[in-house]
C-alpha cells in the first residue's frame, strides 16, 4: 500500500517542484525590480526677506539745502517728506513743485507696473504667511530617450543651486530638456497643494520623501551645491540575456525614465491634476518653467534611473507610480 501511494506521488512532485522555483524566481525578481538609481538637484529656502529691512535712500535736492527720501515701503503715492533748512521765500515754490512733479511721475510707474504685470492684485504681504503653491509634475519617457539622463547628469553637475536665479535656470532646463523628447512621453500626472508659508516646508519635504524612497539608492545628487556622485556600479543584465541579445530585442521597449519636478511657488501657481494628452503635458511643462526667481522658493529635480545600464520596467512604473496616466 505505502508503495502504490509513493508511486502515485512521486510523478507530482517534479512539477509541484518546478511551480515552486518559478514562483520563487518570479517573486524575487519583483523585489529586486522596484530598485532603481536615482538622481536629485535641490535647493532653497522658504524664508522670504521682510519688506521692514529696506532702508530708504535720501536724496540731496538742487542747491545744497535740505534733503528728501521715499516714502517708506515703497509704495502707496509716494510724496516725498520735505525737510527744508533754507529760506522758504527765496525758491521754496520752483522746488516744491519740482517735488511735487516727481511724486505725480512716480504713482504713474507704479500704477503703470501693477496693469502691465497683467493685473494682478495678489501681493505678496512678507510678514503675514503668504499662501505658497507646493507643485509636482511627473514625466514618464521611453528609454529610447537616451539624450535625457546624459543630461540631467550635465544640469546636476553645472547647477548652481545655492541662488535664486540659478535655482529657476534649473527648473527652465529641466523642463527644456523633457520638451525636447515629446516622441518619448508615454505617462505624465501633476498636481498642486496650497499651503501657507510656515507649513509649506514640510508639505514639500514630504513629496520630496515620497519620491527619493523610490530609488534603490542616490547615485548622483547636487543639493545646496553639495555635489556628490556614488561609484559607477553598471547594472548588467542577468548572464543567460547575454548569450541571448535577440531576447531583448523581441520584447521591444520595456524600459523607462521617470522624472519628477517639485517646486515651491509664491502666490497663486496651478498644474491640472490629470494630464491627458501631449498638448497638455506641454503646457504644463512650459508653465512650471517659466517660474520666475522671486517666486521661486525651492525646488527639486528628480529622476530615476540615473546609473549607467540600470533600468525601469513597466512593472516598476505601475507598482511605484499609479498616479501616472498615458499621454
Amino acid at each position: 500500500m505505502r508503495k502504490k501511494l509513493q508511486q502515485t506521488i512521486k510523478p507530482l512532485l517534479k512539477p509541484f517542484f518546478v511551480l515552486s522555483l518559478v514562483l520563487a524566481l518570479a517573486f524575487s525578481h519583483a523585489d529586486g525590480a522596484l530598485a532603481a538609481s536615482g538622481g536629485r538637484i535641490g535647493g532653497g529656502s522658504f524664508r522670504v526677506p521682510s519688506s521692514r529691512s529696506y532702508t530708504p535712500r535720501t536724496y540731496a535736492p538742487p542747491g545744497g539745502g535740505g534733503y528728501y527720501a521715499p516714502y517708506p515701503g515703497g509704495g502707496g503715492f509716494g510724496f516725498p517728506f520735505l525737510l527744508p533748512f533754507w529760506g522758504i521765500g527765496g525758491g521754496f515754490g520752483g522746488l516744491f513743485t519740482i517735488l511735487i512733479f516727481f511724486a505725480i511721475a512716480n504713482f504713474l510707474v507704479q500704477s503703470f507696473r501693477r496693469v502691465s504685470s497683467g493685473g494682478e492684485t495678489e501681493d505678496v504681504n512678507y510678514g503675514s504667511n503668504p499662501s505658497v503653491s507646493v507643485t509636482r509634475l511627473q514625466v514618464g519617457l521611453l528609454a529610447q530617450a537616451r539624450d535625457l539622463q546624459p543630461e540631467l547628469n550635465r544640469i546636476a553637475e553645472t547647477a548652481d543651486t545655492n541662488s535664486p536665479e540659478g535655482r529657476a535656470e534649473i527648473l527652465q532646463e529641466a523642463s527644456l530638456a523633457l520638451l525636447r523628447h515629446p516622441e518619448y512621453w508615454v505617462y505624465a500626472g501633476g498636481g498642486t497643494q496650497q499651503a501657507k508659508l510656515n507649513s509649506a516646508e514640510s508639505q514639500f519635504n514630504r513629496l520630496s520623501l515620497a519620491e527619493r524612497s523610490k530609488f534603490s539608492e542616490e547615485t548622483l545628487t547636487n543639493v545646496n551645491n553639495q555635489l556628490k556622485a556614488a561609484l559607477n556600479k553598471e547594472a548588467l543584465p542577468p548572464a543567460g540575456e547575454l548569450d541571448n541579445p535577440t531576447r531583448l530585442i523581441s520584447e521591444g521597449p520595456g524600459e523607462y525614465i521617470i522624472v519628477t519636478l517639485l517646486a515651491a511657488t509664491l502666490g497663486k501657481f496651478d498644474i491640472p491634476t490629470a494630464i491627458n494628452s501631449a498638448d497638455e503635458l506641454r503646457q504644463a511643462l512650459r508653465q512650471i518653467g517659466s517660474i520666475p526667481s522671486d517666486r521661486l522658493l525651492a525646488l527639486e529635480v528628480l529622476w530615476t534611473p540615473q546609473a549607467e545600464g540600470d533600468t525601469l520596467t513597466s512593472d516598476d512604473v505601475l507598482a511605484e507610480y499609479p498616479d501616472l496616466r498615458l499621454v
